[in-house]
Order: structure tokens, then C-alpha cells, then sequence
């Protein structure tokens, strides 16, 4: 189980009141397919993913991240219980959808760099260790199945 001190707990729940899913979501998850183009084969349903401004532009990408930005929110509300919270998650990405664990990881990193974007002011250095460790600890959650 992971420790959290009672400040990175605080600093968890401090910025994420202030997160717009629906912005921050879409704007992770486009990140994603256009920094790390192969990732776009798991979407393959959503249509035209063929540029930036594609990707950025499609309804499905945009409902998606919100979607995944939402679920993320499980995360913060039980962070004593991430492994559980992501357990059928995880199964799902593993065994039906086949998602390569290591795209977790980089979408933690993707949401970093999207938080800071957002809230630079509030992204501390003491944030952005309690960010990354929970991404972290979210990636390795959602990997579970595949060990």
C-alpha cells in the first residue's frame, strides 16, 4: 500500500478542485495520440485521426479524455484503495482491449505536463512529486492484470 502525508494529500485535492475534466481530459488524451502516434491504433473506432488538428477536433477523442479524466477522479477520491479502485479497469485494458501497459505511464506523464499547462501557478515542485506519484501509482494499478 502507499503512504500519502496528510500534505500530498491536500495538494492532490487542491488542484484537482480546480480541474476542467472536460478540457483537461480531451486535451490529455490528444496529447497522447499525437506525441505517441501508435497509440492511435487502440482508437480505431474514433475516425479520422490523421493530423493534429484532427485529433484535436474529434467529438470521440474529446468524450474519451473526459471519460479517462473522470475515472482519474476515482483515483483521487480513494487513494488508500487504488489497486481495488482500478481493478476491473485494469482487467478491461488487459484481457478485452489488449492496451499496452506502458501507455499508462505515458498518459500519466501527458496529464503532468497538461496540469502544469493549466495550473502553473499552483504546480509546485511538492505538487508535481504528489502528481507524479499518483500517476504513477494509477499506471501500476491499471498494469496489475498483465503481471
Amino acid at each position: 500500500m502507499v503512504h500519502w502525508s496528510a500534505e500530498e494529500k491536500q495538494l492532490i485535492a487542491s488542484l484537482w478542485s480546480k480541474v476542467n475534466v472536460e478540457e483537461c481530459g480531451a486535451e490529455a488524451l490528444a496529447r497522447l495520440l499525437i506525441v505517441y502516434p501508435w497509440t492511435q491504433r487502440f482508437f480505431s473506432s474514433f475516425g479520422n485521426l490523421s493530423s493534429p488538428t484532427a485529433i484535436l477536433g474529434n467529438p470521440k477523442v474529446r468524450a474519451h479524455g473526459r471519460k479517462v479524466l473522470t475515472s482519474f477522479g476515482e483515483a483521487v477520491k480513494n487513494l488508500d484503495n487504488i489497486k481495488n479502485t482500478y481493478s476491473k479497469l485494469s482487467e478491461l485494458h488487459c484481457e478485452k482491449l489488449h492496451v499496452d501497459p506502458e501507455n499508462f505511464r505515458l498518459l500519466g506523464d501527458i496529464l503532468i505536463i497538461v496540469l502544469a499547462s493549466h495550473f502553473a501557478r499552483d504546480f509546485t515542485p511538492a505538487c508535481q512529486f504528489a502528481w507524479q506519484k499518483l500517476v504513477g501509482v494509477v499506471a501500476h494499478a491499471l498494469a496489475r492484470k498483465y503481471h
